[in-house]
């Protein structure tokens, strides 16, 4: 080993990516609708989205009003399992890729 790569200072390995944060994320958006109550929403939200209650309350306000709100961003597989169990609720969800 030579005296100048001994000196050299030692870049810091980044730490490795999980399985999950390597894959494009997804978008699961909820859309409104005249069919369900608001309260049964923020529950289903904080059950299959793992919301807090003022997340899910604020998610569901922004549905009403707006007609469409982000609920999360996560890799495909577990948009897409969130996505069915709100939609086996007959909640309207869909999903997208994140821009």
């Amino acid at each position: 080993m030579s005296q100048s790569t001994a000196n050299a200072p030692t870049r810091p390995t980044p730490a490795p990516k999980t399985p999950t944060e390597a894959l494009p994320p997804w978008n699961v958006l909820l859309h409104n609708d005249e069919v369900n109550d608001m309260g049964f929403v923020v529950e289903s939200l904080c059950r299959f989205a793992r919301l807090s209650v003022p997340a899910a309350t604020r998610c569901t306000m922004e549905a009403h009003k707006k007609g469409l709100s982000l609920v999360l961003a996560t890799h495909r597989e577990h948009a897409e399992l969130v996505a069915e169990q709100l939609t086996s609720l007959r909640l309207t969800v869909t999903i997208e890729p994140a821009k």
